[in-house]
């Protein structure tokens, strides 16, 4: 039972972390285009940490499901 509700509440985290990540490429490649040359780098930066927290994350999902299932 513990285990289904982590994954439940690390699944919902994981779509929300999904969800910053296109937000904040949205915004690095807006900054770009009107030239916020120094705000966009930082913010492709940070597009390349949550992208690895992302990966991270889903992870642990995908092992809790194997979990789940066995």
């Amino acid at each position: 039972m513990a285990v289904q509700r982590e994954h439940a509440e690390l699944s919902s985290l994981a779509a929300t972390v999904a969800e910053v990540l296109e937000r904040v490429t949205a915004s690095a490649e807006r900054l770009g285009r009107i030239g916020g040359g120094s705000e966009a780098s930082d913010l492709f930066e940070v597009e390349r940490s949550l992208g690895q927290a992302n990966r991270r994350l889903d992870a642990v999902v995908r092992s809790l499901e194997q979990r789940l299932r066995n």
